[in-house]
């Protein structure tokens, strides 16, 4: 199984400014591919293949007067960067033929100088290293200084090197994980829950416990309010006004470390405790489109029930998915009968079949459970962790807490 662990660089003057070179000599292969394939696209000839376009853009374009400077940096980023372009057409296509799950793609466009988000990604042909001292070692850029966190469970196969809207720079490494060991690891139990997410509650577990909903942006909206405003006052193209960006941008970092973070421990709890989980499926799309958007995308259902899924196939837990339209707050969890849909102000209601009162988030709860059937019981046999992809924006923490982080 692949994961992504994400750490803090901390690059001097002259290394973020061969950083810079890095990023901005991948953009041009890659907005040259785009090109090249568009070119070819109109004229009604054939795509042209990777190896033409290696090349093409980089080995041929190294030795033009208007490309030169291409041989800069590390012959390996440029080719990352083809490939990241064969992958985008890869999966316009795929998502066109309908083999690709999820919403249609776009063609792949050219990318700007000015997108919030730059990266550049280092394969072990480019022989980077972690030294001795502790520093990231890159080709043509130097030895960086990295803030370790956690330590690597196994030596990395590849590190891509990320600069994000607030300025900060990241290196993520790819790490293959044994998952015999990883689920070693894991504490045994035989317990079974079922979880109901909302919004006054950011979930309730089937056995009663309510875990509250943190609120991030809600509770940062007045600091952004104030740095939003700051912004529109300044000049375009202004140093004033980068300036102002930039402290918008870490605003907003903020909120997504400190939101992501707690979706980290609590999706690390609920694994570590239990052998079976059941989550119901919500219409995040639909519920987008209510007076309730701001507060669906501030509590990050799906990042959290994304965490659930990986981290139960690491560990050899069993994760089930309960179908949106399955009536769980409909249902009384004690005789079963249906007592019709209610009002979202109603938090409580009695069954008018076999007169218990229910709390209506826990016994939606427990209907999902119930609804999961034997495969999230405690005598369940664990599903056999599959081999996933590395989640590309994944920074968070990954693996079982110890010590003071399991407190």
């Amino acid at each position: 199984m692949q994961l992504r662990y994400s750490f803090r660089l901390y690059p001097d003057a002259g290394q973020q400014g061969a950083l810079a070179r890095a990023f901005g000599c991948a953009r041009v292969v890659f907005n040259d591919a785009v090109r090249a394939r568009e070119d070819a696209r109109r004229a009604g000839r054939p795509f042209p293949t990777a190896g033409e376009l290696s090349t093409r853009l980089i080995t041929g374009a190294k030795k033009t007067a208007s490309r030169s400077w291409l041989g800069e940096v590390s012959a390996v980023v440029l080719q990352q960067s083809l490939r990241d372009a064969e992958a985008a057409y890869k999966n316009f296509f795929a998502s066109l033929k309908g083999t690709r799950k999820g919403p249609t793609l776009g063609a792949p466009r050219v990318k700007s100088r000015k997108d919030a988000r730059q990266s550049i990604r280092f394969t072990a042909n480019a022989r980077w290293n972690i030294t001795d001292s502790g520093r990231l070692n890159l080709p043509k850029i130097g030895a960086v200084k990295v803030k370790w966190s956690r330590t690597l469970p196994a030596t990395p196969t590849s590190v891509t090197v990320i600069k994000d809207a607030a300025g900060r720079f990241f290196a993520s490494f790819v790490i293959d994980t044994d998952p015999v060991e990883d689920a070693a690891r894991m504490p045994e139990s035989d317990q079974s829950i079922g979880i109901d997410l909302g919004l006054t509650h950011f979930a309730v577990l089937s056995t009663g416990e309510k875990i509250d909903s943190p609120r991030f942006l809600r509770r940062a909206e007045k600091k952004l309010k104030k740095a939003q405003r700051e912004l529109s006052r300044k000049q375009k193209g202004s140093k004033n006004r980068e300036k102002a960006r930039l402290k918008v941008a870490r605003a907003h970092a903020q909120i997504t470390d400190a939101r992501k973070e707690f979706h980290h421990q609590l999706s690390t709890k609920l694994i570590s405790e239990n052998q079976g989980i059941a989550v119901e499926t919500l219409s995040v799309a639909g519920l987008a489109r209510t007076r309730l958007a701001k507060s669906v995308h501030d509590a990050g259902w799906t990042a959290f029930v994304n965490m659930l899924e990986y981290k139960a196939q690491r560990y050899g837990r069993t994760l089930i998915k309960i179908g949106r339209f399955e009536p769980t707050s409909q249902t009384c969890s004690t005789c079963g009968f249906k007592d019709g849909p209610k009002p979202l102000n109603i938090r409580e209601w009695t069954c008018t079949a076999c007169g218990t009162v229910h709390d209506r988030d826990r016994n939606a709860a427990l209907n999902v459970k119930q609804a999961a059937g034997p495969a999230v019981s405690a005598c369940g046999a664990p599903v056999r962790p599959e081999p996933v992809l590395a989640q590309r924006e994944e920074t968070g923490s990954h693996g079982f807490p110890t010590g003071n982080r399991a407190a």
